[in-house]
């Protein structure tokens, strides 16, 4: 009976792997999923820093704050090795191949307090040939930290800039 079980494993295990896939799928936010059609391709996670500069707000003139300025961070596999970089402005994720994309944001969802929200953006097409080739699109999941800094932003700071820690997994999507 055990040798049964041992060759049964490497046949149900995709399918479990494609289970947990589908119901991670389903916890996602409704506003951040990918159409149908796309497959995952990369699951990479972005550690690094955001820096914010205290300065106009760029939607409400005269009033200040933190700002988004940009990321820098290194994407990691799975298993801990780096595999690419995630940098901006524009927003750039680039793999260690040399293949990049930009992107543009198509909705966020909340993430939980102090933490920058999901996201979901369309991939341009890539710039260079490698791991970006076809990127469809982008979601930015289970984020932690990253928010703007807590401290005042007034006349005394205004050009201040502040660096945040983050993290967040960045999932790859291709058409499939």
């Amino acid at each position: 009976m055990q040798k049964l079980h041992r060759k049964m494993i490497p046949v149900l295990a995709p399918a479990l792997l494609l289970g947990l896939a589908s119901a991670a799928h389903a916890m996602v936010p409704e506003s951040i999923q990918v159409p149908a059609g796309h497959q995952v391709a990369w699951e990479t996670v972005g550690v690094g820093e955001i820096t914010y500069e205290c300065r106009d707000k760029p939607d409400a003139p005269g009033e200040l704050g933190w700002v988004f300025m940009g990321p820098d961070a290194v994407l990691n596999d799975r298993a801990g090795t780096e595999v690419g970089r995630y940098y901006g402005p524009p927003a750039t994720w680039e793999a260690a191949d040399g293949s990049r994309v930009t992107a543009t944001q198509l909705a966020v969802a909340p993430a939980g307090e102090g933490n920058i929200p999901y996201q979901l953006v369309q991939a341009n097409p890539a710039m260079g040939e490698g791991a970006m080739t076809g990127v469809t699109y982008i979601q930015r999941l289970d984020t932690r930290g990253g928010v703007a800094p807590a401290t005042a932003c007034g006349e005394a700071n205004k050009g201040e800039r502040q660096i945040v820690r983050y993290q967040a997994d960045y999932i790859f999507w291709k058409a499939g």
